[in-house]
């Protein structure tokens, strides 16, 4: 099974679900990126440990990375291994025991935000970023001369598609060209 490297590159409040998350990945190699919809705890753990802020008293996130440290247990790695219905994303959490290595099912929200604290890298299998990856950079191109041809029905169509997608890049090229309609 292929992995394939990826790197936090935004979060953001979710257009598509109001009260979530965007947490945007993106390949290192091909830019392809892949929105996970994280809930509010956990973004503020993973933005948090990005800032490298630091807490008054640990939350959860922070107690757990604490008690693997304590324990001489380090997180190697994240795996994002599979995509289920809803876009539900399945990952495991990669950890270096005295014992030897163990995998441990996670969500891959809560091990991105235990791999932030450790600096340790995310992964993702390639049939699953084949699956839900999107390139910015193409959508927006190809997206550029078709505006002509459309209708204003089919724009707004166009953009409630690309918002759903968590595509922000082309979703405001078709909100521009919504509005010089206007």
């Amino acid at each position: 099974m292929e992995a394939i490297e990826l790197t936090i590159v935004a979060l953001s409040e979710s257009l598509s679900q109001p009260g979530n998350y965007a947490l945007i990945l993106e390949d290192m190699v091909s830019q392809r990126r892949v929105p996970l919809i994280i809930g509010p705890a956990e973004a503020r753990a993973i933005a948090m440990a990005i800032e490298k802020m630091t807490p008054y008293r640990p939350q959860t996130h922070d107690l757990f990375f604490q008690t693997l440290e304590r324990l001489n247990t380090h997180p190697t790695s994240v795996e994002i291994h599979r995509v289920g219905e809803n876009s539900v994303f399945f990952a495991y959490l990669h950890l270096n025991t005295p014992s030897g290595p163990v995998s441990i099912d996670a969500r891959p929200s809560d091990a991105i935000a235990l791999a932030v604290r450790a600096g340790c890298s995310i992964f993702m299998n390639k049939t699953v970023l084949d699956i839900s990856g999107y390139y910015p950079d193409d959508t927006a191109r190809a997206l550029d001369g078709f505006y002509a041809a459309c209708t204003l029905t089919e724009l707004d169509d166009l953009l409630d598609n690309t918002l759903k997608k968590e595509d922000y890049e082309s979703a405001a090229l078709v909100r521009d060209a919504i509005e010089r309609r206007k």
